[in-house]
């Protein structure tokens, strides 16, 4: 057990640091291409951090796990929102902008609405499919009327403005490299210690793997917080949680068609993550504000929730 245990963290630590310079070349390569700001800012910032959901999810689908599959779906979607959105507002409470309230708040429930519909019959090509409509869909949603948004200051400090294409291409690879190994590795170790522990792929998939795969999430939030930059951390994750739910759950159905049956999955945490993104929504309208109270709400919220993913 002692080595699948390493293998998890190793695999981790390689996600964390791998995907964030992936992302970082990517987003550098766009501007020395003068991709449009808004597409650099919404796109490859916003949603780069979701990429070890992404490979995580689709390798375990291509192998057949689909329970390690969707549980890290569902379960990053509860981390996220309960976990880290929690531990980033005990750091410095948030304002949050009145557009994400309006806008990214409820088109993230819905997202997350979504999954939780179509996974109820298992996860394949057909709800693949609609998931990835879906994701375009919710583009074009988060896009309309801002062709002229400025990269926003996560984006400035990210990319800056000089750059190497050579260098940065070099980087994206091997960061890309690097976040397929520590997927490979993670999940690895994942199953390896759930059969050894005598655990449910399911419930290891939406809390440890979950938990794994949101590294880049909760250090992006921390350091965020310590900056008193709100609107970031609260972007970040409703992103992250739109990403997962129909681009992460869409790619998860195209590379695998089998049939789950897994309730604590497929009703319990995906309908938890749900009822979670409506209370982080209710939260914003009251003040804009989210609270350090309103965190220890979260963070309690999620300690309960997670014995119940078995």
């Amino acid at each position: 057990m002692a080595v699948s245990v390493v293998a998890f963290v190793v695999g981790a630590a390689l996600l964390a640091v791998a995907s964030d310079q992936f992302v970082v070349g990517a987003a550098r390569i766009a501007v020395v291409l003068r991709v449009a700001p808004l597409v650099i800012g919404v796109v490859i910032v916003g949603f780069g951090t979701s990429s070890p959901e992404l490979l995580v999810s689709v390798l375990a689908s291509l192998r057949g796990e689909p329970e390690i599959a969707v549980g890290n779906i569902a379960g990053s979607n509860l981390a996220n929102l309960g976990l880290i959105l929690g531990v980033g507002v005990l750091i410095y409470p948030l304002a949050v902008d009145s557009q994400t309230v309006r806008r990214e708040a409820p088109l993230t429930v819905l997202a997350m609405g979504a999954f939780l519909v179509v996974v109820q019959r298992g996860i394949g090509q057909v709800e693949g499919v609609i998931l990835v409509v879906a994701m375009a869909a919710a583009l074009l949603v988060v896009t309309r009327g801002r062709p002229g948004d400025p990269l926003g200051p996560e984006a400035v400090e990210l990319v800056g403005t000089e750059h190497r294409l050579g260098r940065e291409i070099l980087r994206t690879v091997l960061g890309l490299a690097g976040t397929l190994a520590g997927a490979q590795v993670l999940l690895w170790g994942a199953v390896d210690l759930a059969d050894r522990a005598g655990l449910s792929e399911g419930f290891v998939g939406a809390t440890l793997v979950a938990v794994g795969t949101s590294l880049p999430e909760l250090v992006t939030v921390v350091q965020s917080a310590r900056r008193r930059e709100g609107d970031l951390i609260v972007g970040n994750l409703l992103g992250s949680n739109l990403f997962n739910a129909l681009a992460v759950g869409g790619a998860t159905g195209l590379a695998g068609s089998a049939a789950l049956d897994a309730p604590a999955l497929t009703g319990f945490a995906s309908g938890a993550g749900v009822a979670l993104g409506v209370v982080v929504w209710g939260m914003m309208r009251t003040g804009r504000r989210i609270s350090r109270a309103e965190g220890l709400v979260l963070l309690g919220g999620y300690a309960v929730l997670v014995p119940f993913l078995s």
